[in-house]
């Protein structure tokens, strides 16, 4: 009994590791169960689709956004990655004008798909000095 409440806890504090490292993230994350709900966006998600409602798009269906091809597509991906464990990462576009990639990211537990994020990687040169603390 005492081990679980020791795993409990140990997993709790992981939980909120992992969710800062998301927060702190400069890119847009936004993560969706399978039925397409949006479960979490990072402050730079809620920012980057405050023309589409930001943070009131949590809990909303993230199909809702998209056009019938795009629907496709990312159904397509979905059993994509339900087909195999090691189906795992998706590149679906560049952005010329903000110059970055984007990936769709499937998300699993001991294996079992349980939903996906989007994944935002800019290509440009960073500008911030190194260690630049002051």
């Amino acid at each position: 009994m005492e081990k679980s409440k020791e795993t409990g806890r140990y997993r709790t504090a992981v939980e909120q590791f992992f969710k800062s490292i998301l927060d702190q993230d400069r890119c847009s994350i936004v993560i969706c169960n399978l039925e397409h709900e949006i479960i979490y966006m990072n402050q730079a998600a809620i920012d980057h689709y405050e023309k589409r409602g930001g943070g009131e798009l949590i809990g909303k269906n993230l199909l809702e956004c998209h056009n019938q091809e795009s629907k496709e597509k990312i159904q397509q991906v979905i059993d994509w990655f339900s087909s195999d464990e090691a189906h795992n990462i998706v590149y679906t576009f560049h952005n010329d004008k903000q110059n970055k990639d984007v990936y769709m990211v499937a998300l699993r537990e001991e294996g079992e798909l349980i939903g996906y994020y989007e994944k935002h990687e800019y290509r440009n040169a960073e500008t911030m000095k190194f260690y630049d603390l002051w």
